[in-house]
């Protein structure tokens, strides 16, 4: 599992650990039914507090991204296709936000950006 941790973000580090799993399980790199590391292991890897990371698998596990057995550990949660659809659309809309925020600091025009999207997603018309 890749985790990188920056000491010069200003999110906490429980927070970075959230992010960066959420993104992991969203994108399909880790699977429906994945045993994750144990909260201690990660910790160890990481060089962290288990406390902290104890923190990162209680919000996933809050907003249901991962489940935990007694004694079994920690696993990537099955979730319905509708959970996962609103997961990316939410993804999408925050891009979004940032693309028009940007399109209006070099002035770009709605049309002039619908062009780009199609040159970006390959079609030229």
């Amino acid at each position: 599992m890749d985790i990188i941790l920056s000491n010069a973000s200003d999110e906490p580090i429980y927070v970075q650990i959230t992010e960066q799993l959420r993104a992991q399980i969203i994108s399909g790199l880790l699977k429906e039914g994945e045993l994750l590391p144990s909260i201690r292991s990660l910790a160890k890897e990481l060089r962290i507090s288990v406390i902290t990371t104890k923190r990162a698998y209680d919000e996933l596990e809050r907003e249901g991204y991962i489940q935990t057995v007694a004694a079994k550990g920690s696993y990537v949660a099955v979730r319905n296709r509708e959970q996962i659809r609103e997961a990316y659309l939410k993804k999408i809309e925050e891009h979004m936000r940032s693309v028009a925020l940007l399109a209006g600091f070099v002035g770009l025009s709605d049309e002039e950006l619908g062009m780009m999207y199609q040159l970006i997603k390959g079609g030229n018309t």
